[in-house]
């Protein structure tokens, strides 16, 4: 997933510590036709209640009808179990779930629901033997489910955001990225309208609104996803492809046009891409992140397309998970870096190899800068929050969603890469990403793991410097500083700017590449006046531009000098995108300006339309 915004405040809920993995030694899929035997230390999810070590799911037969006028989906969850010689139970997590029926191996059930804890949602309890094989829970979905948004319009569309823990909010599950399974699916949709989820997906709509799916590898539950709408599909290249509404395709087929140069790229520098197809759906504005790594389809936010193929870094992050993440994945929350900052550093080497090194240290000092911001404020508030890694029992896990996984996880990555030289660093990966495919690890195993595979001698642990980084706060000395030719110039021109040294119409800004406009706007400082802002735009026509990572960064600095001209624009992009992202700055910045009516006038506006994801975090920010 790529997003960046500030901390949330931490929830007050409080949850045991459930073990996840056993210390005995566990069969895990390594591929659809091959097995190999892992041996892996405890890991605690603070997550989940189910127990593995008793009982774990390992198959999934999904049966549902999706229902837009009640806003609900009606389903049967079928499971394979593999049980202990001491099984007497098996939990699943469930919230906002209405169960009918649950049967074990064809039988009624006896089964209990537990208290629900906010966020955690309640343990769903089913009594069962060691013997026993197939669990089936009937059930259905509320229409406020956390996991759905369901949108409006002459044709409807609904979409999913399971991660981190809002799978359980649209299908009983054990919902810890520690435990992984296979899935088939049966889905009835109304007429018109095509269904797609995280599997074996069809291109054509069918006559009846019955589709069929299948994962058969492994995957954790926030990797499950569906889609409902009115989409088309495009393919744009051998294994890649692209779904879009009817008004979109023709867009979305030019700018992602590059993708299987992105899947080829990829798969030169860390092994074979492991899930035969990488195609991407283009999803409702509201969408509240720039992209979710669903197996095999990418869900991505309509804000990506800025008609010049411009933002396609973000198709790069998402691709990356396709072996951070999809592949070997965080066995908990806590280890939310491993996804993420591995992701991170596979991004920037993938736009390295298609786009130049030049863009792509121009994208890493980008996120360089913003970490240091970051971390500043966070030290601020929590310095065990800038730990690599996370400490999140007790809170809502979307908490350490920061850019302390991503950003400080990638820095990381480079270092090591930098100590140890790229060749040698790039076999580590790849025999990380073989070795471990399909499996979940933790960060004491992955500590374990670079230690005896990578930094076997002494001074090169002492270089690295693995204590300051995973348990340290703030950034370690030996963090690499990232300078970029095109970012010092530009930072360098609005300082100039800003003095009057130098005239709006001899900026370059026509010759600027999106990163360098969006860097300018950025960093504007607080001296500048309303009338050169005003001027800014006038010559650039800045607020009309296409690209929306630019547009996000005028509209916070017309808020910040009350560029009331902007307003309406920024009314009307608050109301209609969903990324949250572009609302938590945007919406702060109107509170930092004391113009909390306006903020609060547009969101009663918007709120319609945004996820919960989206929205739990404004109704704290706003304080509704």
């Amino acid at each position: 997933m790529k997003i960046n915004f500030n901390l949330i405040i931490a929830s007050t809920f409080v949850l045991t510590s459930l073990t996840i993995l056993s210390s005995c030694t566990t069969t895990i899929e390594k591929s659809p036709r091959s097995q190999a035997i892992i041996k892996m230390k405890r890991a605690t999810d603070h997550h989940s209640y189910s127990k593995p070590e008793v009982a774990v799911v390992k198959h999934l037969d999904w049966s549902a009808k999706v229902d837009f006028d009640k806003r609900i989906i009606s389903a049967t969850a079928s499971y394979s179990i593999k049980c202990s010689d001491t099984a007497r139970e098996i939990i699943f997590d469930i919230r906002e779930l209405d169960i009918e029926n649950i049967t074990v191996d064809g039988k009624d059930a006896t089964y209990t629901i537990g208290k629900e804890q906010e966020f955690i949602g309640s343990p769903l309890k089913v009594a069962i033997t060691p013997e026993s094989n197939k669990v089936s829970i009937t059930y259905k979905t509320q229409p406020g489910a956390d996991a759905f948004l369901w949108v409006e319009g002459e044709k409807p569309f609904l979409f999913t955001q399971s991660q981190a823990i809002l799978a359980r909010t649209w299908i009983p599950c054990q919902d810890s990225p520690g435990i992984r399974f296979t899935y088939n699916a049966s889905v009835d949709v109304p007429q018109g309208l095509m269904a797609l989820m995280s599997a074996v997906n069809p291109t054509e709509k069918t006559e009846n609104g019955h589709y069929d799916f299948v994962m058969d590898q492994p995957i954790p539950s926030y990797l499950l996803a569906l889609a409902v709408g009115d989409v088309e599909f495009r393919s744009v290249g051998e294994h890649t492809g692209v779904y879009a509404t009817p008004d979109l395709i023709d867009a979305a087929e030019y700018e992602f046009a590059e993708m299987e140069d992105l899947l080829v790229a990829a798969e030169n520098l860390y092994g074979k891409y492991a899930w035969e197809r990488y195609d991407l759906l283009v999803l409702p504005a509201a969408f509240p992140f720039g992209g979710m790594e669903n197996p095999r389809l990418t869900f991505a936010t309509p804000t990506i397309i800025a008609g010049d193929r411009s933002l396609v870094s973000l198709v790069a992050h998402e691709l990356a998970h396709s072996w951070s993440g999809n592949l070997v994945t965080n066995s908990t929350w806590d280890d939310f870096w491993l996804n993420e900052g591995f992701t991170v550093y596979f991004e920037q080497r993938i736009m390295e190899s298609v786009y130049g090194r030049d863009i792509s240290e121009m994208l890493a000092s980008l996120s360089f800068k913003g970490l240091v911001n970051e971390v500043r404020d966070i030290m601020d508030q929590n310095p065990n929050d800038t730990h690599l890694r996370l400490h999140l029992q007790g809170r809502n896990p979307d908490d350490g969603m920061t850019a302390i996984a991503y950003d400080k996880g990638y820095l990381f990555l480079r270092m090591i890469e930098e100590t140890v030289g790229r060749s040698k660093f790039d076999s580590f990966i790849s025999k990380y990403f073989s070795k471990h495919a399909f499996t979940v690890m933790d960060t004491d195993n992955f500590i374990e793991y670079l230690e005896n595979n990578l930094l076997q001698d002494s001074t090169l642990r002492k270089q690295v410097n693995l204590t300051a980084w995973i348990d340290g706060a703030g950034l370690p000395d030996n963090c690499p500083v990232i300078k970029s030719k095109r970012i010092t110039a530009v930072d360098e021109a609005v300082e100039k700017w800003a003095k009057g040294d130098i005239n709006t119409n001899s900026l370059g800004w026509e010759k600027w590449l999106y990163q360098e406009r969006y860097r300018f706007l950025k960093n504007i400082p607080s001296s500048v006046s309303l009338e050169q802002l005003e001027e800014l735009n006038s010559t650039f026509n800045i607020l009309n531009t296409g690209n929306n990572e630019v547009l996000f960064a005028w509209l916070e600095q017309a808020i910040k000098k009350n560029h009331t001209a902007s307003y309406p624009r920024l009314e009307e992009f608050l109301v209609n995108v969903g990324r949250r992202k572009f609302l938590t700055p945007l919406y702060k910045a109107m509170l930092d300006t004391d113009q909390k009516e306006m903020a609060l006038h547009i969101y009663s506006l918007a709120r319609p339309n945004y996820h919960s994801v989206a929205t739990g975090t404004m109704d704290e920010l706003l304080g509704v």
